[in-house]
């Protein structure tokens, strides 16, 4: 007696839930719950039992209602922190240390993507970088050409750093939006950002003053040469035709294979080398006479 029994429960009412599957995948399930209707309860039970157990089904979902993120709410909520944080990213200097809740970023954009705002957020995201990269244009081309090279290498040092952050904690985008519906990588995306927007808009002063530079050693630092020359050549392969011989210094296997019938064109392009590097002060030496060491013996 005054034992509360429930019927089985049927499909007046469903609860929608977001869960994973076994790939990860978010999607929306349908969990059963008993509706007030279905809740028996003995006659020497009381009323309140029923009306309690009403309220409770009533919260539960009201609650889960409230969890449904609208677009209104991922713009004025989510995608502001998320902005902010992407910001921070892109402006630190390497060896700057920004306090971040990686963890909370991750977490916005696992939200986003699970409440159907993917295109939002790629959109956004790709809005966002592309502005940041024009900025980064407009000072290089306020910079001297003499410090252009430099400043070209602090500016791809500091985006590529970023993207070791950013990318991880869009991982969750990358995997079930730009992957499965774009069929690309948000990687690439990003490195593409860079080639259209700052190195295509320079490459044509670049590469110029990059020669130049390659003919007179050490006015540029050997490490700033090799920076800059490699990381045009990671973004734009295309672009070794408009410099041939300063990509082969610092990119191997660019040239095509070496044949017998040229090694009279080689022996004069090293020999052109040694002449050059002679007239710029590096003089090899009397070679008739030991070296100093090798007098005492």
């Amino acid at each position: 007696d005054g034992v509360l029994k429930l019927s089985q429960c049927g499909s007046s009412m469903e609860e929608m839930q977001g869960v994973e599957d076994d790939n990860h995948n978010c999607r929306a399930e349908a969990v059963s719950v008993c509706s007030p209707a279905q809740v028996c309860v003995d006659s020497d039970s009381s009323s309140d039992t029923c009306e309690s157990t009403s309220a409770l089904l009533l919260n539960s979902t009201s609650k889960f209602l409230l969890n449904t993120m609208t677009a209104e709410e991922y713009r004025t909520v989510y995608w502001p922190k998320l902005e902010r944080a992407i910001e921070h990213l892109l402006t630190q200097s390497p060896m700057e240390h920004i306090s971040i809740s990686y963890e909370q970023i991750y977490s916005h954009v696992y939200k986003c993507v699970c409440q159907q705002h993917s295109e939002l957020l790629y959109s956004d995201l790709m809005w966002k970088i592309t502005s940041h990269l024009e900025q980064v244009s407009s000072e290089l081309q306020a910079s001297p050409p003499e410090d252009l090279i430099e400043s070209f290498n602090v500016a791809l040092t500091r985006y590529t750093a970023a993207l070791h952050c950013i990318v991880p904690v869009f991982i969750y985008m990358n995997k079930f939006y730009i992957e499965t519906k774009l069929n690309r990588d948000l990687r690439d995306d990003l490195m593409k950002l860079f080639s259209d927007h700052v190195a295509e808009k320079h490459v044509s002063t670049l590469l110029p003053l990059l020669k130049k530079a390659h003919s007179m050693p050490f006015q540029v630092k050997p490490s700033t040469m090799a920076s800059v020359v490699k990381g045009l050549y990671a973004l734009r392969p295309d672009w070794v035709p408009l410099a041939p011989a300063l990509f082969s210094r610092f990119i191997p296997q660019i040239d095509p294979p070496a044949l017998e019938s040229q090694l009279p064109y080689y022996a004069a392009q090293d020999k052109t080398l040694q002449m050059e590097l002679s007239q710029n002060g590096f003089s090899r030496g009397d070679q008739s006479r030991k070296r100093a060491s090798e007098e005492s013996y």
